[in-house]
């Protein structure tokens, strides 16, 4: 008898780990070709709780043809851990980083003028408390002062997030994004509308971090990120694991322990036009082409050994009333078809 006892404890200790995955709550949603699973926000049982990524549309897993776009970058997760580490074949992401999928940040609204003890805004997450006067550090834990409500509708093919928030310090707004599947289409449509509900001007900046683990392969030789416009560069990347021709970017070598490529991209022009990348691996056999319909503010590139992420930003400046919408497209295909 106390064997059994013994193992059951042991077995429900190994279970564990799948009992709280499973608990986290998400929703399926498929156009017949893509299946995607779509991560809800959830203060107490969510996939991400961090304050730095906007807690909407977050894509735990994106299948078509059989190849897998969005797996988690990271291997395990724990609070405390600033950004992520290395450790020995494991990469432990912090809270504020631990997310997966196209996932994007807004910059920080009224930190600056808040005193200490006051709040500050970040779109998509809440109204977060100011301990002190150092600098605003997106790594850094800051408690809530108000989450906002959210609110959260969906289809076979969709699912709508809306989260609404009136801070103490009059930043207000409802902000609306909608994970969309394209019917008979290998497409998927990030939504997006900010009303500013507030008394003065939303003016910040956003960009999606798209992690892109295609099938969990390292990016190496045969990975390649294009653009639409002629890649400027300062000199060589740095190692040698990738190069720069025109307008595309290639890796060189499999990236492996601690390599990294990172590297801004400019040379973009004041036109939505240049807002389209494509990323393709000949080891998996895939690609996924991502475009906007506004102009670039900034680009940058960023890879590690189970990740490659290109990061378009946009400008955001909405006034008090006033409302802004804004889209962006993911088409996902396979090499030679």
């Amino acid at each position: 008898m106390h064997q059994m006892q013994l193992r059951a404890a042991l077995l429900a200790v190994l279970c564990l780990p799948l009992l709280l995955s499973a608990a986290e709550p998400a929703q399926q949603i498929s156009n017949g070709s893509i299946q995607a699973k779509i991560y809800l926000p959830d203060s107490k049982n969510g996939f991400y709780k961090g304050g730095r990524f906007d807690w909407s549309g977050v894509i735990g897993n994106l299948t078509y043809k059989g190849h897998n776009f969005y797996l988690p970058w990271f291997t395990d997760r724990r609070p405390g851990v600033r950004d992520f580490v290395y450790e020995g074949d494991t990469i432990v992401a912090g809270t504020a980083s631990a997310i997966t999928g196209p996932v994007e940040e807004y910059g920080v609204l009224g930190y600056d003028e808040a005193p200490a003890g006051g709040v500050f805004v970040k779109l998509g997450v809440g109204a977060l408390r100011k301990p002190d006067t150092t600098p605003y550090d997106h790594y850094k834990d800051y408690g809530f002062a108000d989450e906002g409500k959210w609110t959260v509708t969906h289809g076979p093919t969709w699912i709508t997030f809306r989260h609404d928030l009136t801070a103490s310090n009059g930043i207000a707004y409802a902000y609306t994004k909608t994970v969309r599947l394209v019917e008979g289409q290998p497409k998927l449509i990030l939504e997006h509308s900010l009303r500013n509900n507030g008394k003065a001007a939303i003016k910040t900046t956003g960009y999606n971090h798209n992690f892109l683990t295609l099938d969990g392969k390292a990016p190496g030789a045969g990975y390649t990120v294009s653009t639409h416009f002629d890649i400027k560069s300062n000199g060589p990347l740095e190692g040698g694991l990738a190069k720069i021709t025109g307008r595309q970017l290639t890796y060189q070598k499999t990236l492996q322990g601690q390599d990294r490529v990172s590297t801004p991209l400019q040379g973009f022009g004041p036109t939505a036009a240049d807002y389209d990348f494509r990323l393709e691996n000949k080891a998996t056999g895939t690609g996924v082409r991502v475009t906007g319909d506004q102009p670039l503010a900034r680009a940058t590139l960023w890879s590690i050994r189970s990740v490659v992420a290109v990061e378009p930003f946009i400008d955001i400046n909405i006034e008090p009333g006033k409302e802004m919408t804004w889209n962006f497209t993911y088409e996902f295909y396979t090499l030679g078809k």
